[in-house]
């Protein structure tokens, strides 16, 4: 892959590139550390974009990526400095209460993607292709990705699948349109699968989804998430491709990773995969908010008179 210059490929902060020299001239100082654009953290003036994503492979800068259905939430994690957020259909599972990902709709996914855009200034952001809104056809693909991108707002979209997915990649990416693929588990094949089962075991299936994710790399897909994968099969399909790839279940040989944020921060609960790291504990923060909220309401201590207007 051909190594952009800085003018060419400018900064994921919005710094502006250094100057190149001019011959005879004083040479410019190396760049310190800290001036290095880095995919993940602080502010700019302008949003990642998917030249950035392969500018991050290239350098072997490892990102972080979560799911995100609403602009305050969104809001919360791009000020954090997570550079792509995704609007996964796994908002079926844990923001719309159904229980699995197919019944999510493109209404659905249009209204919160456009919510996670206003709520954002800097992240990529990347919405999925909900089940039954691409298989029929590319053209059936690309209306869709086109609803995305036009009313919703979106950077790029996701769809699921590799080598049965591959003429709906890349006539999406000739239209104009970004596709992070998705090969391994995919979700919306719950109903084929019989459940969630870890893909890529076994020599034919490992060599199926190493030929998956080279037909959605060969289609022009900037990236591809790998799920539920054993993590020495993606990290060789990580070296064996230029496009980043972002892990959920993958090991650590990724790209990148990426979690549902409501597992990440502790808001599911019940049984949540083995491959989830919880970093809070949402669930009892904001059930103990709620008790604490409800006894002042019966005893009568709320509102005090520092929350009444006179």
């Amino acid at each position: 892959m051909t190594q952009l210059s800085p003018a060419q490929n400018p900064p994921a902060d919005g710094t502006p590139a250094p100057k190149t020299p001019a011959p005879g001239g004083p040479a410019a100082k190396p760049a310190s550390d800290s001036s290095k654009k880095a995919l993940y953290g602080g502010k700019s003036s302008r949003r990642v974009t998917v030249r950035d994503i392969a500018a991050a492979k290239e350098r072997g800068e490892k990102w972080p990526m979560l799911t995100a259905y609403d602009a305050m939430t969104a809001s919360v994690f791009d000020e954090a400095g997570i550079p792509v957020l995704l609007v996964g259909d796994s908002m079926g599972n844990c923001h719309l209460g159904y229980e699995s990902t197919v019944p999510v709709t493109m209404d659905e996914i249009t209204m919160l993607s456009a919510a996670v855009v206003r709520g954002t200034e800097r992240a990529l952001i990347v919405a999925d292709l909900p089940f039954g809104a691409f298989q029929e056809s590319p053209v059936q693909a690309l209306r869709n990705a086109t609803r995305l991108v036009k009313e919703a707002g979106v950077g790029a979209v996701k769809l699921e699948g590799g080598e049965r997915s591959a003429h709906q990649v890349e006539l999406l990416v000739s239209s104009g349109i970004p596709v992070m693929a998705h090969v391994g588990l995919t979700p919306q094949s719950v109903n084929a699968y019989g459940g969630y089962p870890v893909q890529g075991r076994g020599e034919e299936a490992a060599q199926q989804l190493l030929r998956d994710a080279k037909a959605v790399q060969d289609a022009g897909a900037f990236s591809v998430v790998l799920e539920a994968v054993p993590a020495e099969l993606a990290a060789e399909v990580t070296r064996s491709l230029h496009i980043p790839t972002v892990g959920i279940g993958a090991g650590i040989g990724c790209d990148a990773q990426v979690l549902v944020w409501t597992d990440m921060a502790g808001l599911t609960s019940g049984h949540v995969p083995r491959f989830v790291k919880q970093y809070a504990n949402l669930r009892e923060v904001l059930g103990s908010a709620a008790k604490d909220f409800a006894e002042e309401v019966v005893g009568g201590t709320f509102p005090a008179q520092e929350h009444s207007f006179r």
